[in-house]
């Protein structure tokens, strides 16, 4: 793991925050997840623009500028070495006194993280996942609006622990209606009487960009492909259930609530559009060396 912090490249055990930084009081910041594929960071301004829109909406500036942001992505992930890696990036609010209140942050904070991830086992890609609905809710646009990806992780948090401990790999998440939002730490998408759809950010979807990739990839491999809400009857019914994210890439579902989705494996077109995920990757990166 290698942390640029402050302008400097760091180790983990070097790497150190003060505690009155609001970004842990409070979870107060945002941040991306991004990955680097064979020596390229995979959409590296997508990613930046929505690091940039998510603290505007926060009313949080971004230390530098995202000159700066992307300046220390490329040293932290050159630091680390690997040609394929996760990066995470993050803006905190910055040291200020107990108390809510933003105004006294005056100094926002950025850090780089660049390390090895690896969310599913291999095994798992090969058979495909199980889901299971969380009792968590999704809250509404109008408590926090999803495309803010905020260091406040605690639904998903709690949505993840309970997947695990009902024995399954990840948890299906609802808004208030009962709608479709997304998994715990991934998009979702569900292939059904030819078409592939994915719910809407208005539902409580982040607006993921390996989901927008998938959207794309769909288009150019004759796809239909768009988004709409979706319900668990829709999941239920489909004869292919995949999810998106950067971390985890495109991940095929086997099972929700326990009920097999289609045949209960991996299908046609999550295979073909992983296999255009993976060939796309190169061209759609940003080299660090």
């Amino acid at each position: 793991m290698k942390i640029w912090l402050d302008g400097e490249i760091l180790d983990e055990g070097e790497a150190r925050l003060p505690v009155t930084d609001h970004g842990l009081l409070y979870g107060d910041g945002v941040f991306e997840g991004i990955r680097v594929f064979a020596g390229r960071v995979f959409r590296l301004d997508d990613h930046l623009a929505r690091l940039s829109h998510g603290a505007k909406a926060l009313a949080l500036e971004l230390p530098g500028g995202v000159a700066r942001a992307r300046a220390a992505v490329l040293a932290a992930v050159a630091a680390h070495g690997q040609p394929d890696a996760y990066v995470r990036l993050l803006v905190t609010r910055g040291v200020g006194p107990l108390g809510v209140d933003p105004s006294h942050c005056v100094a926002p904070r950025l850090v780089c993280i660049a390390d090895d991830l690896r969310i599913f086992p291999p095994e798992k890609l090969q058979a495909g996942i199980d889901l299971v609905t969380s009792s968590w809710r999704r809250p509404p646009s109008d408590v926090l609006d999803p495309r803010v990806k905020s260091l406040n992780y605690l639904n998903n948090v709690l949505a993840k622990l309970e997947a695990r401990r009902a024995g399954a790999d990840e948890a299906l998440l609802l808004n208030a209606a009962g709608r479709v939002a997304e998994a715990a730490v991934a998009n979702v998408f569900a292939w059904r009487d030819d078409v592939l759809a994915t719910p809407p950010g208005a539902d409580g979807a982040l607006e993921g960009i390996t989901r927008r990739t998938v959207l794309e990839l769909a288009g150019q491999l004759g796809i239909a492909a768009h988004e709409r809400p979706l319900t668990r009857f829709d999941l239920y019914a489909a004869d292919e259930v995949f999810l998106t994210g950067s971390g985890a890439g495109i991940v095929p579902v086997r099972s929700l609530d326990r009920r097999a989705i289609g045949a209960g494996r991996p299908g046609p077109v999550w295979s073909k559009l992983r296999n255009a995920y993976l060939d796309a990757t190169p061209a759609l990166g940003v080299a660090f060396r």
